[in-house]
């Protein structure tokens, strides 16, 4: 693809909240802001289990997944979404987490792909910025 097309080409975003979190105010408010942004943007609801949601990255095709949990169980619920993302053999999709994440286990997603981290009160400019300048297509 050419470096203008791809520059005028729409970036797919989905936006998941896996696990029990009852709340989803900040996967709204990110959505909007990816929406207003001019991204494509598939949310997939409360309450959507790992494999949920890699088959929404199977069938949506984003370039970004933007997983929002507040329960604290990302530490078993996103390395689960990334290993059912490696046996797919999808590796071109951008992973970013947002939520109540503690500084202390950012380093262990990381060293699994993810990355991107934005809690709450986040600049949204700055989340849309990093996606932009991130893509892995």
């Amino acid at each position: 693809m050419s470096e203008e097309s791809q520059s005028n080409r729409i970036i797919r975003a989905v936006v998941a909240k896996p696990g029990l979190d009852g709340h989803d105010r900040g996967a709204k408010v990110l959505a909007r802001a990816l929406r207003d942004a001019g991204m494509e943007v598939i949310y997939t609801g409360l309450q959507q289990m790992p494999a949920q949601i890699v088959e929404t990255v199977i069938q949506e095709d984003p370039d970004v997944l933007c997983l929002s949990i507040l329960s604290g169980a990302h530490n078993a619920l996103f390395p689960e979404i990334v290993r059912q993302l490696q046996e797919k053999n999808i590796d071109d999709v951008l992973v970013m987490a947002g939520g109540v994440i503690p500084d202390e286990d950012i380093q262990a997603l990381q060293e699994l792909g993810i990355e991107g981290f934005y809690g709450p009160g986040s600049d949204l400019a700055d989340i849309i910025d990093y996606i932009r300048s991130h893509l892995k297509r």
